[in-house]
């Protein structure tokens, strides 16, 4: 039985990532921002830890990596899963606040994450690490620059830990999402809509034509391949950064 923790695990990509290994019989920890969602995840699968928590608050990840660590010990896997979508404008247009906010929540959320993790796989010389990077990270993404600078960022935070981190036989790898069907992007596409001036189904028809297999990605695509990541199969796999997107060829209108 191995030891999970996942950043905003109680909805998303990041319940779907958690309830994979739930139901391997994995011990799993999540937190999320969002009192109500991290209540109901609590009543479907009691035996995970759950805890209310900002991933930009030191204060708040110390206390619940802190409770993860004097129960468990530490960790075997952990998924810096949590993010935001930003605001969506020209970079002429876009707000500071809402740059900060961003890039606070997808990078800095991320170092509170990995520092611990770190910490604690150093001394076991052992572990997972996986970051929910985007397709944003490793394109440029018009009208959405928060967002892609902060996901770009957490390639490089993917590839330094990894090297830091490989002689102590730690492995760090970061998944890249494309268009993931559900409510956090149905926010996105009308933010998008209303940034460009444009119907949301618009939207919608200009993120499936730009993928090569023309497709949405779902919740559990992701999860499989942080699953995979996670296991033996992957044992000689670090330092990657691994799409799920069906092979997107432009995130430009």
């Amino acid at each position: 039985m191995r030891r999970i923790v996942v950043t905003a695990g109680a909805s998303g990509i990041g319940r779907a990532i958690a309830e994979r290994f739930l139901s391997e019989g994995d011990q799993v920890a999540v937190c999320d921002i969002d009192e109500r969602t991290v209540a109901e995840f609590a009543s479907k699968w009691p035996a995970a830890v759950t805890a209310v928590a900002d991933v930009t608050s030191e204060t708040d990840m110390a206390t619940f990596l802190g409770a993860v660590e004097a129960g468990w010990g530490g960790a075997d896997v952990v998924c810096a899963n949590a993010g935001t979508g930003g605001p969506a404008g020209r970079i002429e247009d876009l707000d500071y606040g809402d740059w900060q906010r961003c890039v606070a929540t997808n990078l800095h959320g991320s170092f509170l994450t990995c520092r611990w993790a770190a910490r604690v796989m150093r001394a076991e010389r052992a572990g997972v690490i996986v970051l929910t990077s985007s397709t944003a990270g490793i394109a440029g993404y018009p009208f959405r620059s928060p967002y892609a600078a902060a996901k770009w960022a957490l390639v490089g935070l993917t590839k330094t830990l990894a090297m830091e981190l490989g002689p102590a036989g730690v492995r760090v790898n970061a998944v890249c999402p494309g268009a993931v069907e559900g409510a956090r992007m149905d926010r996105v596409v009308a933010m998008e809509a209303a940034a460009r001036g444009v119907d949301e189904a618009e939207v919608r028809r200009n993120h499936a034509a730009g993928v090569s297999m023309k497709t949405w990605v779902s919740a559990a695509d992701v999860a499989g391949t942080v699953h995979f990541l996670a296991s033996d199969a992957a044992s000689r796999i670090s330092g990657q950064i691994l799409a799920v997107d069906g092979h997107t060829e432009t995130l430009a209108p």
